[in-house]
């Protein structure tokens, strides 16, 4: 008789045969009310005082090459909150080198020099939300 309730999806299921009567009812699974918010505008994260500065000074030297972001994500210039950044202000770079990484859906990335080079500026806060195309190094070839 269940198998019979679930295959109609009937809420209740009334029997009677030689005297015996039978009445199974499901219990009522009304729905608990919830509070929805709904968001009428998106916060976007103003980006870092020193980022401005640093991009002026970029537009004037022509000759140095960007690491951009390749995702969005949350930028960290270190694996681990107590370990030295993968690069720094003034350190020469190889091709194929870490400089950060980027953690996008729980996934740590990590970005690569494609030149190389010394670095000239970090561009981006460690902890800081990154964009696509975001400069996050600038580096001066080799």
């Amino acid at each position: 008789m269940l198998e019979l309730m679930e295959a109609r999806s009937l809420i209740e299921l009334e029997m009677e045969h030689q005297g015996l009567r039978i009445r199974l009812k499901k219990a009522s699974l009304s729905p608990t009310p919830h509070l929805v918010e709904y968001v009428t505008g998106v916060a976007h994260p103003a980006a870092p005082a020193a980022a401005a500065p640093a991009a002026a000074r970029m537009a004037e030297e022509p000759h140095r090459t960007i690491i951009k972001s390749p995702m969005v994500g949350t930028f960290y210039r270190a694996s681990a909150p107590d370990a030295p950044p993968f690069a720094d202000v003034g350190q020469d770079l190889d091709v194929g080198q870490v400089v950060c990484i980027i953690e996008a859906m729980k996934l740590m990335n990590e970005i690569k020099s494609e030149v190389a080079g010394r670095i000239t500026d970090v561009l981006v806060e460690n902890g800081a939300a990154v964009e696509f195309g975001q400069p996050l190094f600038a580096i001066e070839p080799r």
